[in-house]
């Protein structure tokens, strides 16, 4: 068995290469351990200079990999390109903050000193995915790094090529590795290593978690979504459909943090969904690296023919397709068109289901209450989004849903300076911001008589 990745359009094979057997990955853990060994004693300094140097390589090779991103993983070329910036940009805020976030911290006790320091837990063991190569392994890695710790990270299997690429830009002084893990040695290299971070699916992430407490080893767990975007009677309806669109069909609606269940009040529905629908229209499949291209293809056949059987499902219980809904006859790339479906009920799978793809499901609210109870009436609890002008409303209603983060009159995503991460299916843990950096680390009380 071995990593294979695929273009996104022709479908010809990019990148291959076999699993690390059990052996090789004893010998690349005991490494690791070792450099980090020596790593944690570099001055927080020294370790965020090695951070900004990578920050400079990746910068210097930006278009190199955003291409080979939009080709792998099939994103439009565009937001792949912003996928790196956000990522540099993720690496110069942790170098400027860490040495103030890992400050030891005096606390007056009765002893004649006290203190509390953020000491590094050792090697990490990082799990990714495919859909952002690059951001999601150093959204894990760069603050982990920080602190001291090393980072061990086995890729998703489809993104073997653009994950290579990175991991060629990382300097010798970093313990920052690529592993070749096979899958079935995941709880050997969980069981070996101090703590794990996976972001994947909520079933993988079972499995994985698991593990994780079977060998008491600290896990942070960023699993799916299903984001409720709300929408009430006095929004701004135009602005309302504009960002649900984007949203949900930016990365051909690959991401957990996007909007997927649209609830809106009766009063607005028809206006609203008549707005969202001229937006759609105006998308375009096509090549993802084309200029004129809003919509990519999917990454795998097999995702395609997921999300098709959810919206067949939708279908057969009564749900009404309002646009898209049907396989392209083209012969190249996994296409799929954004697609809205109104009138669902809780009998349809995408009703209790994350939709990882262009598919946008359309709830109707009678009332603000009935909306909280739609909004909160899933599995998942990653984001959400309030639309109204009554601000004082949605800080009431936002304190009522069950999710990570809540955004007023903004579709949902991730900024560096608030933590992320869900509860619920959605995981647990944070990443991002202060609170990402102290997940991995040992928060150890000093003492002196």
């Amino acid at each position: 068995m071995t990593f294979i990745s695929h273009h996104a359009v022709s479908n010809e094979v990019l990148f291959s290469h076999s699993y690390t057997s059990k052996a090789e990955l004893q010998q690349q853990i005991q490494a690791i351990a070792q450099q980090q060994q020596h790593f944690a004693h570099y001055s927080i300094q020294t370790r965020t200079g090695y951070l900004l140097a990578l920050a400079e390589h990746i910068q210097l090779n930006k278009n190199k990999l955003a291409y080979q991103i939009c080709i792998e993983v099939g994103r439009c070329l565009r937001e792949c390109e912003a996928e790196l910036e956000k990522s540099i940009a993720l690496i110069r805020y942790y170098a400027h903050l860490a040495p103030e976030l890992l400050a030891h911290k005096t606390i007056a006790t009765q002893a004649s000193f006290s203190q509390v320091r953020f000491e590094p837990l050792g090697t990490l063991l990082a799990i990714m995915p495919w859909n952002y190569p690059v951001w999601q392994i150093l959204r894990f890695a760069i603050p982990a790094l920080c602190a001291g710790n090393a980072c061990l990270v086995k890729p998703a299997p489809s993104v073997g090529k653009i994950s290579q690429m990175l991991f060629e830009l990382v300097d010798d002084n970093l313990p920052l590795k690529l592993t070749w893990l096979n899958p079935e040695d995941a709880e050997y290299a969980i069981a070996q290593t101090q703590a794990l971070a996976f972001t994947g699916s909520a079933c993988t992430g079972r499995h994985l978690a698991a593990l994780a407490g079977k060998y008491l080893r600290k896990s942070v767990m960023e699993l799916g979504g299903s984001n409720a975007f709300i929408v009430l009677n006095d929004a701004d309806i135009k602005q309302a459909a504009e960002d649900a669109c984007y949203s949900r069909f930016r990365d051909a609606g690959q991401s957990c943090n996007a909007a997927k269940r649209i609830i809106v009040s009766d009063d607005i529905a028809d206006r609203f969904i008549a707005a969202l629908v001229e937006n759609c229209q105006q998308l375009r499949m096509g090549a993802p690296w084309l200029a004129e291209t809003t919509l990519g293809p999917l990454h795998r056949e097999d995702l395609r023919h997921k999300i098709h059987t959810q919206v067949s499902n939708a279908l057969q219980h009564g749900a009404e397709c309002l646009i898209g809904g049907y396989i392209p006859e083209e012969s190249q790339g996994w296409f799929y068109p954004a697609t809205i479906l109104d009138n669902v009920t809780s009998a349809c799978q995408v009703y209790h289901q994350e939709v990882f793809g262009p598919v946008a499901i359309i709830l109707r609210a009678q009332d603000n209450e009935h909306a909280l109870q739609l909004a909160n009436d899933n599995p998942f609890g990653l984001g959400a989004s309030i639309y109204t002008h009554d601000s004082q409303l949605a800080w009431q209603l936002a304190q009522q849903l069950n999710v990570g983060s809540v955004f007023i009159n903004r579709h949902t995503s991730s900024d560096l300076r608030l933590p992320f991460g869900g509860v619920k299916d959605s995981g647990y843990g944070r990443e991002l911001s202060e609170f990402g950096i102290y997940e991995f680390v040992n928060v150890k009380s000093y003492w002196q008589k």
